[in-house]
Order: structure tokens, then sequence, then C-alpha cells
């Protein structure tokens, strides 16, 4: 037994952990090759290394979902514990160093990089010391990220419907407004019924977003079904459809901050909207958070004053109507 732990030890790399660990919780060799910024031979490659020094097979592939064996799932739980210890230990030098020097990772929903970025550059303007990365994804991929323990805290749009045990703090609204062309027929209209509204055609986001998911349940609440004419990946995408008056489309009002003056955009007047919802801060419940993590807590509820600012700034910008009740003068 000693002499097979010191092979382990000795040949088996934390990047090959690492690999084997992203693999086993997206049960992908090809998700996993784009979480790491790995190419899918190197993937498979390191993945053969890890096998052929445990002399066991870790995976097992029917059609095409790959499941752990019965030694990949001993595997997964050892890997687990020892990840834990590193981040621990990680955490604890940082604690050591204070705020002189640290490391911050946060994950937030797609719809957050519209203020994430410049929410991190105030941080480390005050911290100057502090490194941090940030990964912007859809809802469920931040939810699998969560399970996983792969970052340091998250930012999400709503709670998860899963049932994960998390800790989540409030900190800035996130209303969702109905968007069209400035030239929409329903740009003139005002207190629109949702009834109307489901007569239009409907640009949605891709399954996995949390914005799709609870426009879809305002919808069905009211007995309704909206006419989706397209999918699209991307708020951005979102956005250029409605230039193009492909149709309407709800968004949350922080996609639209960096439109102008001359947007081609406009708010529509809902009966019922915005969707008033919340930016929360979320992070696993026992886990324990870095001096780093404690202090962009903290930072988050002093950056919401600003948000909320730039939020009500942006709704002047869109919402403005004729005096004789006609479009947008935006």
């Amino acid at each position: 037994m000693f002499d097979r732990m010191m092979n382990l030890t000795r040949h088996v790399s934390l990047r090959q952990l690492q690999v084997f660990e992203a693999i086993a919780r997206l049960k992908s060799f090809t998700k996993a090759a784009d979480e790491l910024y790995l190419t899918q031979p190197t993937v498979s490659t390191q993945i053969k290394r890890l096998t052929d020094v445990i002399g066991l097979p870790l995976f097992e592939q029917i059609g095409r979902q790959v499941h752990l064996t019965d030694t990949g799932r001993e595997l997964e739980t050892a890997v687990k514990d020892v990840f834990g210890v590193l981040d621990r230990f990680e955490m604890k030098v940082a604690d050591i160093k204070g705020l002189k020097q640290g490391y911050l990772r946060l994950c937030v929903i797609t719809t957050a990089k519209y203020f994430a970025p410049e929410v991190l550059g105030r941080f480390c303007q005050r911290y100057a010391g502090v490194d941090v990365s940030l990964k912007v994804t859809n809802r469920d991929s931040v939810i699998e990220r969560l399970i996983g323990n792969k970052d340091d805290l998250y930012i999400l749009g709503q709670n998860p419907d899963r049932d994960i045990d998390l800790v989540t703090r409030p900190f800035a609204p996130n209303p969702l407004y109905v968007i069209a062309n400035r030239d929409h027929p329903l740009a003139r209209e005002r207190q629109i019924p949702l009834e109307r509204l489901a007569e239009e055609y409907f640009i949605m986001r891709e399954p996995g977003s949390g914005i799709r998911d609870y426009v879809l349940k305002t919808f069905n609440e009211a007995g309704l079904r909206p006419r989706v004419r397209m999918e699209l990946g991307s708020n951005e995408a979102i956005k250029h459809a409605i230039y193009g008056q492909l149709g309407i489309s709800i968004l949350s009002l922080h996609t639209l901050i960096q439109e102008t003056a001359h947007s081609q955009l406009t708010i529509l007047d809902v009966q019922g909207f915005p969707l008033e919802r919340q930016w929360s801060v979320a992070y696993a419940k026992g886990k324990e958070l870095s001096v780093v993590a404690n202090a962009f807590l903290t930072f988050l509820d002093e950056e919401s004053a600003q948000l909320r600012k730039q939020l009500d700034k942006t709704y002047s910008r869109l919402s403005r109507r004729r005096e004789n009740g006609g479009g947008s003068v935006i």
C-alpha cells in the first residue's frame, strides 16, 4: 500500500487531478477542456496518464454521456478532499498577508458583466495588492461552478431552483423591462396589457438563462405563452435583433446602461413591469471566506448606491415620452 501511495504522489500531478475533477463534475471532456482553456487532446492525454498510474479505468462512455466508474467515484472523493485542503491553506495564507496581497475569484451570470468589471476595478483601486479573476457564464454554469466550489463568490440574479445550501446577500436591484425598437408601434402605447404583449414576436435568451426562465414563468402564471421568434446566446445579440426590428424582449435594465441618448431602444410601458428582482452575492453555506472575499462583500454594500444611480439615469434616458403620447424622444 505504501509503495502504491508513493507511486501516486510521484507520478500524479495536480493538473491531472484538476482535469479529472472538471470532467467528473461536467460529465464531458469537451466542457472540461473549455473551462480549463485546454485543447481536447490535452485533456484526453492527461486522463490517460492518470489512468495508467492508477491502473484502473476512471470513466466509461455510454453514448455521448461520460460516467464515473467505481474507481473514478473513489478518486473524485479523494480529489475533493485534496483541493479542499489546498483551498483552506490558500485562504490562511491570504489571511496572514491581509489585504496587502490576496486573490479573489468571482463568478457572475452573463447580465452582471455590465457592472461587475467596473465594480472589480474600483475594488482593486482601493486594494492595490489584490489580484482578481472574473468568470462570466449563464445561470446553469454558475450553479455548476458553485456546487464544485470553483470560486470564492458568485453573483446571481435569482436564487437557484435546486436544493443547494447557500448564503445569499442582496446588494442591488435588478429590474426587468420590456424593450423594443423606438419605432415599434407599442412605443406609443401606455399601460400595455400582458395579453397584448403576448401577440408580439419575442427574442429570448438560450435555455439555461435565468432571465429566460423568469420571463416564461411570468407568462405561464398569466396563462399566456410568448411568441418566440428566435433564441440568442447573449444580451448584445438580442439588442442588435431589436435594432433590426425583429421583435421585442425582456431584459435587465443593467444591459442598457451603455445605451446613449441616440439609442434605437426604448422601454415599453407594460402593466406589471418592471419585474422586480435583486442582485445577490452568494457562496456555499459553511464555506470559510478569506479576508479578501469578506472585504469584497463589504465593498458591494457600498457600491449599491452607485448602481442604483446608474439604473435611474438609464431608465430616464430610455423611457421619456412625447407630451402627445408619441414614441420615445431619446
